[in-house]
């Protein structure tokens, strides 16, 4: 399976982290590509995108000074593939990058990447009151795949704190 790229620049108002690309990702080369992903619907419903974009639009988000990259690398068929070791080594890598690319906001695409970014098992929901790099803010939003069970209304309500957070 092929690895998808990433999509950061330095000073981003937004960075998204998922867990890792799916399979459907990695044979399509964008992020968020299994149509029963809801990602690209909650960034346009939350407001966070002037209108609903495509997986094959995900390299346009840096205009909006949103950057995309996850955790792990590897592409699977669901989070539970993922090794210890890969969060392990994920984390440390991504670290690096955020304090490299320091941008506004850190988005954690589902609270699992959160806790094995953090090491913190007990979060919720929005802003974190305490980052893992300083004047970086930590955000836990719940993951967009089709597989969660929390209505799309509440998941778009906690993405709107984003733009919130933004102004």
């Amino acid at each position: 399976m092929e690895e998808i790229p990433e999509y950061l620049e330095k000073n981003l108002h937004i960075v998204f982290v998922g867990f890792n690309p799916s399979i459907m990702s990695s044979e399509k080369g964008h992020h968020y590509a299994n149509p029963t992903n809801r990602f690209w619907k909650v960034l346009f419903e939350a407001g966070l995108t002037p209108r609903k974009f495509t997986p094959e639009d995900d390299e346009k988000l840096l205009k909006l000074g949103y950057g995309l990259t996850n955790i792990v690398d590897r592409p699977t068929k669901g989070a539970n593939d993922i090794t210890k070791e890969e969060f392990l080594n994920g984390s440390k890598k991504l670290k690096k990058k955020i304090n490299y690319y320091k941008p506004k906001i850190v988005c954690y695409v589902g609270k699992g990447v959160y806790q094995q970014y953090s090491g913190i098992k007990n979060c919720n929901w929005g802003k974190q009151d305490k980052s893992v790099i300083d004047g970086i803010i930590d955000f836990v939003a719940p993951s967009t795949s089709g597989l969660v069970r929390m209505p799309i209304s509440e998941i778009v309500t906690i993405y709107k704190q984003l733009k919130m957070l933004l102004k």
